[in-house]
This record gives structure tokens, C-alpha cells and sequence, in this order.
């Protein structure tokens, strides 16, 4: 098994591309330990000490360090990890995930319109970079996206938020006056 990394726009942050499906539909996020019991590939992965964050797409994982930590010596240990875990056949989940309720199903056309830019062309290329963004909620105005994967605390995320999200968002959608980050 040969496992591919890529660099993600948050130095925090790196993308291990497995080869493989790693979830068969949507993403899960383990933002710290005690949210990992639903996955042993998670649990091991925070074994590590240094692992402050898995995040799972499609076809990748992301794994965010700890701010003192090493990549040059973090990153064997992590190979390992997911090595073992794929060669070894086991479930990336054990139980499957709640889903998050999404607010603002009020305002129905407009949460459609949200939710498909963000689906068509936003989601896309926040893959790309290890991480994923989703809908939270519409209230007045303003959009409630939470970021997640590398794109949590990445020192961009506002700008992508504020120049890319939001303009494209204002753009289509007359409605939306801001994007706000959960």
C-alpha cells in the first residue's frame, strides 16, 4: 500500500491520500479525542499525542498536529497507523455518525440556493486543500458556515471566508449580506 501526503494551506494541517475510499458518502470530523469513539481509525491516530484533529473525505484523511510538533517525525507514525488499519480490513467507522441538524429550513428557496453554491462550488475545492465546509444556518442576512479538516484554524480560512465564500455568495444570492465562520 503506498499512501500519498500533501501539504494543505494550513501548516497545521496534512492530507494523507490513502488510494482508496475512506468514507462512501460525506465527511466526519474528530476535532479532539472524545469525539473518536465512533471510529478506531481516529482513536489510534489521537493516540498520538501530538494529533490535535482527524478529519475524513471521500478519499483522504487529514490529520492536524499539535503546534510544537514535527511533521518529519509525526508523519511515519501516522503512515503506520493508517497502513495497518487499511491492510488489516478494518471499518474507518464502527457506528455511523449523527448528523448536525441544519438550521434555517424556513427560508427554503434561499437555504437551497446557499446550499447548492456551496455544494457545487465551494465544497469542491475546500476538499482539495484536506478539509470541508457546511451549512449551519440563515438568519437575517448573514450565513453560518463551520469550517472543518485543515480548513479549521487555518490561518486563510477568514479570507476564504470573507473573499471568496461570501463575495461569490453576495454575488448569486442578494439576500445573503454576510458570512459568518461557527
Amino acid at each position: 500500500m503506498f499512501i500519498e501526503t500533501e501539504q494543505t494551506p494550513n501548516p497545521a494541517s496534512l492530507k494523507f491520500l490513502p488510494g482508496l475510499e475512506v468514507m462512501t458518502s460525506g465527511t466526519a470530523n474528530f476535532p479532539d479525542p472524545s469525539t473518536a469513539r465512533n471510529s478506531p481509525l481516529a482513536e489510534s491516530l489521537f493516540a498520538l499525542p501530538e494529533v490535535r484533529g482527524v478529519f475524513f473525505g471521500a478519499d483522504f484523511i487529514t490529520v492536524t498536529k499539535a503546534e510544537e510538533a514535527d511533521w518529519y517525525r509525526l508523519k511515519p507514525a501516522i503512515l503506520g497507523i493508517i497502513m495497518e488499519h487499511f491492510t488489516r480490513g478494518r471499518p474507518v467507522l464502527s457506528a455511523p455518525l449523527e448528523k448536525a441538524p441544519e438550521g434555517g429550513e424556513e427560508e427554503g428557496g434561499i437555504v437551497a440556493q446557499i446550499k447548492e453554491l456551496l455544494d457545487t462550488r465551494v465544497r469542491p475545492a475546500v476538499a482539495q486543500d484536506g478539509g470541508d465546509i457546511t451549512f449551519c444556518d440563515f438568519e437575517e442576512g448573514v450565513v453560518y458556515l463551520h469550517m472543518q479538516g485543515s480548513c479549521s484554524g487555518c490561518p486563510s480560512s477568514l479570507a476564504t471566508l470573507k473573499a471568496g465564500i461570501e463575495n461569490m455568495l453576495r454575488y448569486y444570492i442578494p439576500e445573503v449580506t454576510e458570512v459568518r465562520a461557527v
